[in-house]
């Protein structure tokens, strides 16, 4: 790894120079260069990879418009315009990346959990700084809760994210304890 301070981000733009439209003399001052540290290259470089496939295959637009953390897990803003259907795994593939970067050390990039402090980081236990982690309820560990409204009525949908195979598994909401309207 290069050891200019930020060259990764510089990096991860010049790779994905379509989907971040640098000026040509910086490519760090690209709107949307990630506002977070270097554990999680991978997972937006696995993220960038996606979406170009995706965008490719719509023939539509594209641009990062903000790559951020935010409460110890990823964030990301994008521009664009895509079909339905390409905007449904443009925003699929935002959601994998914002689980994974739940569980994975922004550090680091191990496995990593939420910790609890002045602000919330996703650290590994040795870049933890002693900080507590923030407990779940037994069963709820990597479940992301999507909520949806069809005929007038509310529907819960439930996704373990599962970091070994960075994809998420449909849970049955009943099982986790969780009543639909």
């Amino acid at each position: 790894m290069c050891g200019v301070v930020g060259s990764w981000r510089v990096e991860l733009i010049e790779a994905h120079r379509d989907l971040f439209q640098p000026p040509a003399d910086f490519p760090g001052a690209a709107q949307g260069s990630p506002e977070c540290d270097a554990g999680w290259r991978e997972l937006l470089d696995r993220l960038c990879v996606r979406i170009r496939a995706i965008v490719q295959a719509d023939g539509g637009t594209f641009k990062f418009s903000q790559i951020k953390e935010k409460y110890g897990t990823l964030r990301v803003y994008w521009d664009g315009s895509l079909s339905p259907d390409a905007d449904a795994q443009v925003e699929e593939a935002i959601a994998l990346a914002e689980a994974r970067s739940a569980v994975t050390c922004e550090v680091c990039g191990e496995e990593g959990r939420l910790r609890a402090g002045a602000w919330l980081t996703t650290r590994c236990e040795a870049h933890s700084e002693d900080r507590p982690s923030v407990e779940h309820r037994s069963g709820l560990e990597n479940v992301h809760l999507v909520r949806h409204f069809a005929d007038g009525r509310r529907f819960v949908t439930c996704r373990r994210y599962d970091r070994q195979n960075d994809v998420f598994v449909d849970v049955d909401p009943a099982t986790l304890g969780i009543e639909e309207d």
